[in-house]
């Protein structure tokens, strides 16, 4: 499978390519005509979100969502503003580790 972001139809077209199935067949299974199929994979009509998973699911595959945050400006952070508080903090950060490390040195023998 494609990742995430193609176009509906071409998803199933490759979900049901993937799965080694006829149009007639995910028709089928899915509940509906190969007529309609055709014309979902081809771009001519869009399937609503349960036609889309419940085709997809005759094809064999499991549909998971995943849900993020997203900042925008109506949060209170511009984008531009977020990237330079990004970059301000990356800068406090060494670009180099020093050749050789100060640091303390633990159970040394007295002798």
């Amino acid at each position: 499978m494609k990742e995430p972001g193609y176009l509906p139809g071409s998803v199933l077209k490759d979900a049901r390519l993937d799965a080694g199935l006829s149009v007639r067949e995910v028709a089928r299974r899915a509940g509906t005509s190969h007529a309609t199929l055709l014309a979902y994979e081809n771009g001519r009509k869009v399937p609503g979100i349960a036609t889309f998973i419940r085709i997809l699911e005759a094809c064999g595959f499991a549909v998971n969502f995943d849900l993020e945050r997203r900042i925008r400006d109506a949060d209170g952070i511009p984008r531009g503003e977020e990237l330079e508080e990004v970059l301000a903090l990356a800068e406090q950060f060494p670009a180099m580790m020093p050749k050789e490390m100060d640091y303390p040195r633990f159970g040394r023998a007295h002798g």
